[in-house]
């Protein structure tokens, strides 16, 4: 894989493939980068946003069947 960040002075630019990507399919991304945005960094303790949200039986609930979920995926494996 090539990646590369550069600023073209002219117009046309002009891309040279390694010998290695001929007959391969390839993909060529093509964007200004102050056009992005960037998504911030998940908050490192999520879960406090939920604490309170499920009673205490509902989470129970929930827990065992995550368990029995988790059970079945593992026999599918």
């Amino acid at each position: 894989m090539i990646k590369t960040i550069l600023t073209p002075l002219n117009n046309p630019l002009h891309l040279s493939i390694p010998n290695s990507y001929i007959g391969k399919e390839i993909e060529v991304l093509l964007y200004a980068k102050d056009e992005l945005t960037e998504e911030k960094a998940a908050r490192r303790n999520n879960a406090a946003r939920y604490k309170g949200l499920l009673t205490s039986e509902e989470a129970d609930k929930y827990d065992m069947y995550l368990k029995q979920v988790r059970k079945e995926w593992d026999k599918d494996l």
